[in-house]
């Protein structure tokens, strides 16, 4: 069957407009501010037979792209092995398996069976961060864990609804192994309730051009997807592109982890080579199968974001040698750091590999953290136990054409940090800074986008604190001659006295008082280009507007500020020019 360009485009816009009413209704009906707020979820439509991505939300994580179609199709093999049963009409699956397609424990997935004229048509999916799925610290970030049951309640896939009715057995059981269980309710009505919007509109949208019609353009769609990726591709000249990117430590063991990368391009296909990585680790930083790829997928995506989000999209491009390596974790390895962390790193490497090889389109690195900080305890003025999830923007890597985002969302994805009132409102904290961190930025031709520093005290309440994030060790990488962004930094007061984490910005379980407070600062971005190349007047703009310190001007931009404004260049234009032509 023929369609032609612009019912295709149509069509391939109205399935992505069904997945988007999927993520705005479940951040609207959700409870946890970390759903309703930071949009820490992602919706999306796959493909019966195999599980490959049809189509996903324009505001969805990316990261979810590889995992929610690695975990679909392990899904339709099990139920045609008879290891899960076979779906019925309004049936929805729950699975957070992160060896079963997944992330860590609190990415937790629904999958609900789409029919038309009594046939499975596809799967509507999707997934959001649960605040606590048990485990030994609230929140689930167990920076110290050696084993996944460590980490929460992993469940295989099942039926949490019947033909619609929820099963409250399995319900039951989920609530007894988290904490606030009585406030989870909102959060599951809610991500059924975006599958079933879901279904309303894909029905709509079928009616309008008919099944035959809908079959043959998501076909084409992803024909063209590969088509456009490959040709893409081929722009790259053929030839090897290394990288390394670091994790500061697993949290238990205090040694960094190698992420080696070797990129193959050979015509329109691209190889990710990961031999030489770190061995799996014996904290939580190891990643699953899934997330690795999909941290691959994402940083294509990056890349190349003119290409439509589609499983054909992925079809030129291969993942190999991470076998025995963190990069592949199999049970019962510990991986709460593999989705917010470990893939960050991943996607780094391949920037940092592609970086010389497509300078118009890569950038230095960002800031490359999740920022997750947990805090879990008994609220004693409302009388009632309480688990809160901080994430963290930080700065962009500066690119070709302009200085890096600053304060942006993480790597992999779109959600934002919750406005610090509703935090206030929600839990027993009081912010007392939430700043632009100035300095932070890498120098550069075009400067790294600043981190963000904030200030929280605990009030009215007893809670334990744990961390996981990253580049507490090495900051994120500058690029033809940029530096390296700012590192990310943790301190906690109690009873007045200062402490940082032995991993820098990795621990579990720290007691906290009223009274007591953490500050966090995150990382900027790498920089791009000799800094003695930048323009004068920027560099006096930033000291102007307090990004950067007289100082710091003359140190790494070779710019002198003077008491009445004026702009002296300490490096000569000679020099100047000479670093221009080594870009």
């Amino acid at each position: 069957m023929t369609i032609d360009p612009i019912t295709l485009s149509v069509i391939q816009f109205g399935l992505q407009q069904v997945c988007d009413e999927m993520d705005l209704s479940f951040s609207r009906a959700a409870f946890s501010p970390v759903i309703a707020e930071a949009n820490d979820r992602s919706d999306g439509i796959y493909s019966a037979e195999d599980g490959s991505l049809i189509a996903q939300g324009a505001g969805g994580l990316p990261v979810f792209v590889g995992t929610m179609q690695y975990s679909t199709r392990v899904l339709t093999e099990r139920i045609k092995e008879g290891i899960t049963p076979a779906p019925k009409p309004d049936d929805i699956y729950i699975v957070n398996d992160p060896y079963l397609g997944g992330t860590h424990l609190m990415d937790v997935r629904f999958a609900r069976p789409f029919y038309r004229h009594g046939k499975l048509f596809c799967w509507l999916s999707n997934t959001g961060h649960w605040p606590d799925t048990g485990g030994s610290v609230p929140g689930g970030f167990s920076a110290a864990a050696t084993a996944v049951e460590q980490e929460g309640l992993r469940l295989p896939p099942v039926r949490l609804f019947k033909e619609g009715q929820l099963d409250e057995e399995i319900y039951a059981i989920i609530c007894s192994n988290i904490r606030v269980a009585d406030q989870r309710i909102g959060d599951v009505m809610a991500q059924a309730a975006a599958l079933k919007v879901g279904e309303d509109r894909l029905n709509a949208l079928m009616d309008r051009y008919g099944d035959d019609v809908m079959v043959a353009a998501i076909a084409e769609l992803r024909t063209r997807a590969a088509t456009q990726m490959r040709a893409l591709i081929q722009d790259i000249p053929d030839g090897v592109y290394s990288s390394v990117a670091w994790v500061d430590s697993d949290g238990v063991v205090d040694e960094p982890l190698a992420i080696r990368l070797a990129i193959h391009k050979s015509g329109d296909q691209l190889t990710f080579d990961f031999a030489g990585s770190s061995p799996p680790c014996i904290g939580p930083m190891n990643s699953v199968l899934a997330t690795t790829l999909s941290s691959v997928y994402l940083a294509v995506r990056h890349i190349f974001p003119e290409v439509p989000i589609s499983a054909g999209a992925f079809e030129p491009l291969t993942v190999i040698g991470v076998e025995n390596t963190f990069l592949d974790a199999r049970y019962p390895r510990p991986v709460s750091g593999c989705a917010a962390e470990v893939s960050q790193r991943i996607a780094e490497a391949v920037f940092a590999a592609l970086v010389d090889a497509l300078p118009d389109r890569v950038t230095a690195a960002p800031a490359g953290t999740s920022g997750n900080f947990a805090l879990g305890g008994h609220n004693a003025e409302k009388g009632q136990d309480f688990v809160m999830y901080q994430l963290s923007g930080g700065g962009y890597g500066g690119n070709a054409d302009h200085d890096g985002l600053t304060n942006g969302c993480s790597t992999i994805g779109i959600s934002k940090a919750p406005p610090i009132e509703i935090m206030e409102q929600s839990f027993p904290v009081l912010y007392h800074r939430y700043a632009l961190r100035e300095g932070s930025g890498g120098a550069g031709c075009h400067r790294g986008g600043f981190g963000l520093e904030y200030e929280v005290e605990l009030r009215h309440a007893e809670a334990r604190a744990s961390f996981v994030m990253d580049h507490g060790r090495y900051g994120p990488q500058g690029v033809r001659g940029g530096k390296d962004g700012a590192v990310n930094t943790v301190t906690v007061w109690r009873n007045g006295e200062a402490s940082v984490p032995p991993h820098l910005s990795k621990q579990q379980d720290i007691p906290l008082q009223s009274g007591d407070r953490v500050v966090v600062a995150t990382p900027g971005g790498g920089g791009y280009g000799d800094p003695l190349t930048r323009d004068p007047d920027a560099v006096k703009m930033d000291v102007m507007l307090e990004r950067y310190t007289h100082d710091q001007a003359k140190e790494w931009f070779g710019v002198i500020i003077t008491t009445d404004g004026e702009v002296d260049i300490t490096a000569t234009r000679e020099q100047r020019k000479q670093s221009a032509t080594h870009l």
